[in-house]
């Protein structure tokens, strides 16, 4: 603890990212998209102008969010993007989030949540998943006095997503403060709430380009929802950083959004190899969450996470063990290429 530091900065527990080794690994544990981005990103890397540089972005980021809008069928006034998701998260928290009453979430979902609430003083109302190791809605509903509710889907690490129409069911109960949906991973296999936010004014959608558009690297972030939510966002960022997204990542993200054909492949690719893996662990003894995600959570009952974590680091594996109460015996594997998950289950094999 310095002497320099702030109070509040002294109360701060940081979020961990997930280890980027320096040596030689098959790396499965950060939830990166196994396949490269699409092939116009390296065409707008070769052809940028350098020259443009020496210039500010265009701080509303127009062609952006055009090419946003026109992805999920909104308007640009209804997107709003930043330096990666979560970036945009913590614009969320200081624009909504910033009441008295407590914050409904998850007690197990994307451990970034907890770090925002402390950084900017919100309080937070921490449900239990289910029995199925599901999100539960009604819970996050229930009490009246609330900042709000968030909750990513498919849920991060445990992998499950809600329907439509379970999310829709949550709106129309929760309609005096804002829904935020983080919806990192929605394009593995689950359905998106953007189509609700017409309807549902107090809907805030988020997304990164992260995970199914292969742009991990370059952090980019978005959200959609009403042109009220959006306005809100945009006074914290032009009271933090007018130039959040700069112009190469502008383009790049442009050239990822219109190579539809690209994004399918991969992110079909990735959903097969995914129930492919989890058939193999499950014949291993695992028991292995149902996930829309681009990883699965599995535990097995003969050995604890701690030691097959240990086990495959020592064999050139590297996948994620989350040191809680909850998760101790549990393991969120990456899905990676096809030969990455053969070398996982061969070490698997050996372990066991």
């Amino acid at each position: 603890m310095s002497q320099y530091w702030s109070p509040a900065v002294r109360e701060l527990t940081p979020y961990v990212p997930g280890e980027q080794p320096r040596e030689q690994l098959v790396k499965l544990n950060t939830n990166e998209n196994p396949y490269p981005p699409a092939p116009g990103v390296g065409e707008a890397l070769r052809d940028y102008a350098t020259d443009h540089l020496r210039l500010y972005p265009d701080p509303t980021s127009k062609a952006l969010r055009e090419a946003l809008a026109e992805t999920f069928q909104v308007t640009s006034s209804q997107v709003f993007v930043g330096n990666g998701s979560d970036e945009v998260l913590a614009f969320a928290f200081q624009a909504f989030f910033c009441h008295q009453a407590p914050l409904d979430v998850p007690a197990i979902t994307y451990s970034f949540y907890p770090v925002y609430a402390n950084l900017y003083g919100v309080k937070l109302r921490k449900h239990p998943l289910n029995k199925q190791w599901e999100v539960d809605i009604d819970a996050l509903a229930k009490d009246a006095d609330r900042s709000g509710v968030i909750f990513a889907n498919p849920n991060a690490p445990t992998g499950h997503a809600h329907s439509l129409a379970t999310i829709e069911s949550l709106l129309k109960r929760v309609t005096d403060r804002v829904v935020l949906v983080d919806e990192a991973y929605v394009d593995f296999g689950a359905e998106s709430a953007v189509t609700l936010i017409d309807r549902y004014p107090n809907l805030l959608v988020t997304g990164t380009f992260s995970k199914s558009r292969s742009l991990a690297g370059l952090r980019l972030g978005y959200a959609v929802g009403s042109e009220e939510l959006i306005d809100g966002l945009l006074r914290v960022k032009d009271s933090f950083n007018s130039y959040p997204v700069d112009s190469l990542a502008s383009l790049v993200g442009i050239a990822a959004l219109k190579d539809v054909e690209h994004f399918e492949a991969c992110r079909e690719h990735v959903i097969t190899t995914r129930e492919r893996t989890r058939q193999r662990l499950e014949a291993l003894g695992f028991e292995v969450l149902p996930s829309k995600a681009n990883f699965v959570l599995a535990q097995h009952p003969d050995y604890e996470g701690a030691q097959l974590f240990a086990g495959l680091r020592e064999r050139g594996i590297l996948v994620r063990h989350f040191n809680t109460k909850d998760l101790s015996n549990f393991l969120r594997i990456t899905i990676g290429t096809d030969d990455e998950m053969d070398s996982l289950i061969e070490a698997l094999e050996t372990l066991l």
